[in-house]
């Protein structure tokens, strides 16, 4: 029987390329999203592609008792996952803390920490029910430092830090591995929906270097996958070559 594996967050960027990443691997797929109409057509492409079996399911995972009904009530055999890829996730504004926008703090906060808390719950249960399981975070090197103007999204990200760590404590009791992957700057929708729309701001983010591309984070998480049982790769930190830290980069 083929494994299966929930990626959040699957309709664009970094999500899509894992769904892509692990369907080639032979794993059926649970694949969530706020867009019905990106998701729908990403399982079809992930059916086709890849010959394996998707559930799609639109959900926000802000929404406690959305998630609540979606993965609490999967049907048979998709409450038998494998993996879970906790990729949902985004910053909102660039503003510094005197002039945040709070409707943008509470995004950031909602979707980056709770989300994962309320995904996570859920899905460790069923992996702890079936003796076995792994838990992918994706982190940022936002979440080992900080930057000018990048407070609450810093924040939430050193939030995952302290819970992929916490979490393998508490579920590697029940052969349960956690790990977080933490990119440095990768080109996405992410620049996109910090500056809310603004494609001349998005582009300049990337301008002047080879950012990392959501593909090879997917291969990062591909590797922690395929470990064997008995090695888990607990906190990886990838960057563009040209960045050496959070907001050290070279551009030429």
């Amino acid at each position: 029987m083929a494994k299966i594996a929930l990626v959040t967050g699957a309709t664009s960027g970094i999500g899509e390329a894992v769904a892509f990443a692990l369907g080639r691997e032979g794993y059926n797929l649970i694949i969530t999203g706020r867009r019905v109409a990106l998701l729908s057509k990403l399982a079809k492409n992930l059916e086709t592609t890849c010959k394996v079996k998707v559930l799609p399911l639109s959900f926000d995972v802000r929404e406690l008792s959305q998630v609540e009904h979606y993965l609490g009530n999967l049907p048979s055999p998709w409450g038998e996952i494998d993996v879970l890829v906790n990729n949902a996730g985004l910053a909102v504004g660039l503003n510094p803390i005197n002039n945040g926008i709070i409707d943008d703090w509470e995004r950031m906060i909602d979707t980056n920490v709770k989300g994962l808390l309320y995904v996570s719950k859920i899905v460790s249960n069923i992996m702890i029910r079936r003796g076995f399981g792994q838990i992918i975070n994706i982190g940022s090197i936002a979440g080992k430092d900080v930057y000018p103007n990048g407070n609450v999204y810093c924040a939430s990200k050193h939030a995952v830090d302290a819970l992929s760590r916490g979490m393998m404590m508490d579920l590697h009791k029940y052969n349960i591995r956690v790990s977080q992957v933490c990119p440095g700057a990768v080109e996405t929708e992410f620049s996109n929906v910090r500056f809310k729309g603004d494609a001349e701001k998005a582009a300049s983010v990337y301008k002047g270097f080879t950012p990392l591309a959501a593909s090879d984070i997917a291969e990062v998480i591909l590797f922690i996958v395929k470990a064997p049982a008995h090695v888990n790769i607990s906190d990886v930190v990838v960057m563009p070559t040209a960045q050496a830290g959070v907001s050290i980069i070279d551009r030429k």
